[in-house]
């Protein structure tokens, strides 16, 4: 059961992991204007992306400096969710090699 939850866990911040990156690459599809921003679907779908975001961008960015425009958010989020995993691993190592103590 514990094992289940752990891999529940991994593949939750895996979803968030490329969520994230497809959000930066959106952003920088847009700023070079490959992407239109006044097709609806395109606009609905990267407006969800930040709706779904910004509540986890939101701490980072009232931490960091200003950097003149260029959002360093994304990249703390990604360092945080790799530092989150590798605990949890160690979490689910102890706890699968000695169960019972």
């Amino acid at each position: 059961m514990i094992a289940a939850l752990f891999s529940v866990a991994f593949l939750l911040l895996d979803v968030l992991w490329w969520v994230i990156i497809v959000q930066v690459v959106l952003s920088w599809l847009f700023v070079l204007n490959v992407l239109n921003t006044s097709s609806h679907g395109v606009r609905a779908f990267a407006q969800a992306i930040d709706r779904i975001l910004a509540p986890l961008y939101r701490p980072i960015r009232a931490i960091l400096p200003d950097f003149g425009g260029i959002d360093f958010s994304p990249l703390v989020l990604l360092i945080l969710i790799q530092i989150v995993e590798i605990l949890l691993r160690g979490a689910e190592n102890s706890l699968l090699q000695y169960p019972g103590q």
